[in-house]
């Protein structure tokens, strides 16, 4: 079997790389290739285009990096012309992927879309071009398959890829809570450059902690000491999750980083800031409450959020004080994350995953 993979940011990586392991347990002879990071060349994709190139996050920036979005379509045609796979797997990423979905279903690709597009979010008309185009739809979050049912469309919820991965490294890696607090900005240089400033500007209200920033896949260390005034805070490539274990709270972006940081138990404030343009267009157009899948899984303000103007120094130390004291309120975080792992249901997802494609390509 033949595959290409596209995942375009750094959850994507991690968790196709671990559905790449899964499918090749089922078929050992099995070969990938397609766009990605680090994790999904470390188990065997050959990588054609790096997610450097792909990571492009608002409406300001992708208008900014048309150029290379065009030449990613282009790269991206000419490999599934030239090496025709037996089926494309689309990992999250829409604004790329789903008009990859349409130009490969259009030539008799099968097209797998593990991890939806959050179209329960914003850009719900996009659900009838899904019908179209995507053979099968994965998703990992529990009020979606519901959600896609009200539109007719029949999807497979195979559990969150998160609970096995989580699982995993926080045996290796449960050492106990140190005075650390953990500073997560996000993946794409734009988060980065945008949370980050604001988030090593409370390092002296709280002396006793050492701040610690987590290295995005893709951004050498010398990024950070020569983009920001660190001043006592350090950049560490230990990993999300090993740092993490070591944190008694941590500052992080919006995303897939909010569900790690609730998974691992360590209390956090939601932090996020962006391109004034893009974020008040976002505004306009998104539909949910909440910014945090913590917050959105619960359907409640189980964590804080710090968005735009919010996000300011005295804003944070208030908020992170309230989460590093141990009290009612640091308790009544934990017992959330408690009921979010429940709501996650079990482990698996990856596996899950594998055996539906496999299944549907030898039928």
């Amino acid at each position: 079997m033949k595959f290409f993979v596209i995942a375009g940011e750094a959850s994507g990586d991690m968790h196709g790389a671990n559905l790449i392991k899964a499918i090749s347990k089922l078929q050992p002879k099995a070969t990938f290739e397609g766009f990605g990071g680090e994790r999904l060349q470390s188990v065997g994709m050959k990588l054609l285009r790096s997610m450097d190139k792909l990571n492009f996050m608002g409406f300001v920036e992708v208008v900014a990096n048309l150029a290379t979005v065009r030449e990613n379509f282009r790269i991206c045609k000419k490999a599934l012309t030239d090496n025709r796979p037996d089926a494309i797997i689309l990992i999250d990423y829409p604004g790329f992927n789903l008009r990859m979905a349409k130009w490969a279903k259009q030539r008799g690709i099968l097209v797998f879309y593990y991890i939806s597009p959050q179209v329960w979010a914003w850009k719900e008309n996009r659900v009838k071009k899904m019908k179209k185009h995507i053979d099968r739809l994965m998703v990992i979050l529990p009020f979606e398959k519901e959600f896609f049912a009200k539109h007719h469309m029949d999807v497979d919820f195979v559990g969150h890829p998160l609970i096995d991965e989580i699982e995993v490294r926080h045996q290796q890696t449960d050492i106990g809570k140190e005075k650390i607090i953990a500073l997560l900005p996000g993946s794409r240089k734009q988060e980065i450059l945008h949370n980050l400033h604001q988030m090593v500007r409370v390092q002296d209200a709280f002396p006793d902690y050492q701040f610690i920033v987590g290295r995005a896949p893709g951004f050498d260390v010398s990024f950070y000491r020569e983009t920001f005034a660190l001043d006592r805070a350090i950049v560490s490539s230990e990993g999300t999750y090993s740092l993490l274990a070591r944190s008694k709270a941590a500052l992080v972006g919006s995303g897939t980083a909010t569900l790690e940081t609730a998974l691992m138990r360590v209390p956090q404030v939601v932090c996020y800031k962006g391109n004034p343009i893009s974020v008040a267009l976002a505004r306009k157009l998104i539909k949910v409450p909440y910014i945090s899948l913590v917050n959105l899984i619960l359907t409640r303000p189980a964590v804080k959020e710090l968005i735009q103007g919010e996000l300011n120094p005295k804003s944070i130390v208030t908020e992170l004080k309230k989460v590093l004291e141990e009290g009612d309120n640091r308790e009544k975080i934990l017992q959330d994350y408690d009921e979010l792992w429940d709501k996650l249901g079990s482990g698996g997802a990856s596996e899950r995953a594998a055996k539906l494609i496999v299944s549907d390509l030898a039928n």
